[in-house]
């Protein structure tokens, strides 16, 4: 089949890989510009210079809403779309293109984690698998019928970093298996359930503030969502930012007022956690290691040296 591609990083890039590598005809690829957002910054193989390498026409786009855009889909011809990690709406004169439809690639398990960084909030949230979504593009973002859908589990202390390189390789399979079934003439899909759905937005720095209220579990998931090369997790202590790189659940129980510095334990440095810390009944976070902004990084009784005071959520 005639296929062009809408992608951007390096699901996107991985995802073009496969379709350069299937017996399908790449005959357009749109992208997006470099940017220096800092989710956008991490995982940043460029699509473009895929493209370019492998002779296929590139187009640099912020959004596809353009004449000229639509006059390069036109004589590219495709049988059908491939979305990867495309950043912007797609309207329904480009995903209704091309004969077969529009093949969206997501890296959750729909109809739950729609929209933004689906592995960060699945982690922060406990889900005990994620996966990818092979589905049918239509005007509701990521809400069309699914073609397929491949998990993998999270397993007890994977961090997002762990998750992204388990569910990129997917990424390529599904899109090549996608396209079989749809070359195959089936046009019958699942349909989404809607009241399962999620959707979450794009994270920003306020996301990763810490909120002492939450348990010591919830924590302990929050920083490893958060763990390198993401903005990690972080607090102030006495004015400074503090960024958690590394954290677990204390052993022992801990009552007392949520961000406390507490005790040491093992190697770690213990923090009063949950809105029920009051009643000693739940353990704390366990910090490990710190980073300052000066990119300063120490074990946490290396840099909690005194106990007393508070972890606080503002300068």
């Amino acid at each position: 089949m005639r296929v062009v591609m809408f992608g951007y990083q390096t699901w996107g890039h991985r995802t073009l890989r496969a379709l350069l590598d299937s017996r399908h005809e790449v005959t357009l690829v749109v992208t997006h510009p470099q940017s220096d957002q800092p989710y956008e910054k991490i995982w940043s193989d460029s699509v473009a210079d895929l493209a370019e390498e492998s002779g296929v026409p590139v187009a640099i786009r912020s959004r596809p809403d353009d004449d000229e855009l639509m006059d390069l889909l036109k004589a590219a011809a495709p049988d059908v779309i491939v979305a990867t990690n495309w950043r912007t709406w797609i309207p329904p004169k480009i995903f209704g293109l091309p004969p077969l439809g529009t093949l969206n690639i997501h890296d959750s398990l729909l109809p739950a984690y729609a929209g933004f960084s689906p592995l960060i909030w699945a982690l922060i949230n406990g889900e005990r698998e994620v996966g990818v979504t092979a589905h049918m593009m239509d005007e509701t973002l990521d809400a069309g019928d699914i073609v397929l859908q491949r998990a993998v589990p999270v397993g007890p202390r994977d961090t997002t970093a762990d998750l992204f390189h388990k569910t990129l390789a997917l990424f390529g399979p599904i899109t090549v298996d996608g396209l079989a079934l749809i070359e195959s003439g089936r046009t019958e899909w699942v349909k989404q359930d809607r009241s399962k759905a999620s959707f979450f937005h794009k994270r920003s720095l306020r996301d990763s503030l810490i909120d002492w209220t939450w348990t010591a579990e919830e924590l302990d998931r929050f920083v490893r969502a958060l763990s390198d090369p993401y903005p990690n997790a972080f607090t102030y202590r006495n004015g400074e930012r503090v960024r958690v790189i590394e954290a677990d659940i204390s052993d022992g129980i801990y009552g007392g007022t949520p961000g406390r510095i507490f005790i040491r334990e093992g190697d770690g440095v213990v923090i009063a956690a949950g809105a029920e810390a009051r009643r000693g009944r739940g353990h704390g976070l366990r910090i490990r290691r710190v980073r300052l902004d000066d990119g300063t990084e120490l074990a946490a009784p290396d840099y909690f040296t005194t106990m007393g005071g508070y972890l606080t959520d503002r300068p």
